[in-house]
């Protein structure tokens, strides 16, 4: 590791696993996660070479959550750096409301006021916060910084945040927000030199993944997306059911005998690629299986991304780009041929060598829509963020 620029880590912290990375300028010198956090913890990491980096032992105090994973590898990471000082801390955080539209420096007056939206993000929100409470108390002095989801999605305009419910409970918050927006924004800081002929046109991002959602960006500026009020709406995902009817929620409370909670259960942890297949929530478990049912799962997706491109194709008044990221965008040719075929008629013509390639591009030179595989990296746009934040 050089002297150079300030170091920062940056923490995605989950129900039972902690992701943690630690920038210096614009690259990636550490990386790792543990896993198994409450059970059998263990822990990998790796340098900037890909090697191998033994960490601390968790054996002797395994970590009971994330938040004490993250304070049991903070010393270490001081040892680790030999000297030099970890400038900050920022963290992923699923939630930010409708107040928050950049990243802010954490304080627990911030951490009281994110918790209030736990209900809106249960899966996430409350695991990310955690962390980050612990660390201000154990080590106040190290900034620490909240990157949201959601903040990327604030420049879409009124008409498509709004639901057409009374204006009272608008008023409560109660509105579109979108999320996957560090992903989304990640990807238009990178399309200039990716794919600079559609950077300033407009181009769906397919956050393809577990968690999936579609972006419409205009000139790089989210205009409409796939998820709403909570992460739980737009495509099926991996256990979420995606966009629902929701009478189906008052059918399951009132015919079905459901409670609240038994519905939050099996709309947020047994629907979607899981429930439909009833095989598994991994999209390459699916891919691999001869099921029906497993088939069956993948077309519905397959025909819910398209159609989700048809709808905010017609938000952007035109498509001039299709992109695709995160793990199945990245890694399933299958899906992303399924997907370009139904929307052949947006003018999308897939190549197929391309994209068994995994791209960049892979459209024919004579396809009006262009389509690139482009990875994703969150973190290194938390680390962006969390440098500009401590630096003011």
């Amino acid at each position: 590791m050089s002297d150079g620029g300030p170091l920062v880590g940056v923490i995605n912290a989950g129900s039972s696993s902690l992701k943690f990375s630690i920038f210096e300028e614009d690259g990636c010198v550490l990386a790792g996660q543990v896993d198994g956090i409450g059970v059998r913890p263990g822990m990998r990491m790796k340098d900037a070479a890909g090697n191998p980096v033994p960490g601390p032992d968790l054996a002797q105090a395994p970590p009971q959550s994330p938040a004490e994973a993250l304070l049991m590898l903070l010393p270490w990471l001081r040892e680790w750096l030999g000297g030099r000082v970890l400038a900050g801390l920022g963290h992923r955080v699923v939630h930010g409301g409708p107040r928050y539209d950049r990243p802010e420096r954490a304080s627990l007056s911030l951490l009281d006021e994110l918790e209030t939206l736990s209900p809106l993000a249960p899966l996430h929100q409350p695991h990310n916060l955690a962390p980050i409470r612990a660390a201000l108390e154990k080590a106040p002095h190290l900034p620490q910084v909240a990157c949201f989801d959601t903040a990327f999605h604030h420049t879409m305009p009124e008409v498509v945040q709004a639901f057409a419910i009374p204006l009272a409970l608008a008023e409560k918050g109660i509105r579109r927000y979108g999320f996957h927006g560090l992903s989304y924004e990640y990807i238009a800081s990178v399309l200039p030199t990716a794919a600079p002929e559609i950077a300033d046109g407009r181009v769906v991002v397919a956050h393809l993944g577990n968690g999936a959602s579609l972006c419409g960006m205009r000139a790089g500026r989210s205009v409409a997306t796939t998820m709403g009020f909570s992460a739980l709406d737009g495509l099926p995902m991996g256990t979420r059911c995606g966009e629902l009817d929701p009478a189906v929620v008052l059918h399951l409370l009132r015919q079905e005998g459901m409670d609240p909670a038994a519905v939050e259960d099996m709309l947020y942890r047994r629907s979607g690629m899981l429930g439909l297949s009833g095989v598994s929530s991994d999209f390459r478990d699916l891919l691999a299986s001869s099921d029906p049912r497993a088939r069956f799962a993948i077309d519905v997706f397959v025909h819910r991304v398209a159609r989700g491109v048809g709808s905010l194709a017609a938000a952007l008044g035109g498509l001039d780009g299709l992109v695709f990221t995160a793990g199945v965008g990245e890694n399933a040719a299958p899906i992303r041929a399924a997907v370009c075929e139904a929307c052949a008629w947006l003018g999308v013509e897939l190549d197929p060598v391309a994209n068994a390639a995994h791209g960049p591009r892979i459209t024919g030179g004579a396809s009006r829509v262009p389509a690139h595989v482009i990875p994703t990296d969150e973190n290194r746009m938390i680390a962006r963020h969390t440098r500009a934040v401590i630096a003011k």
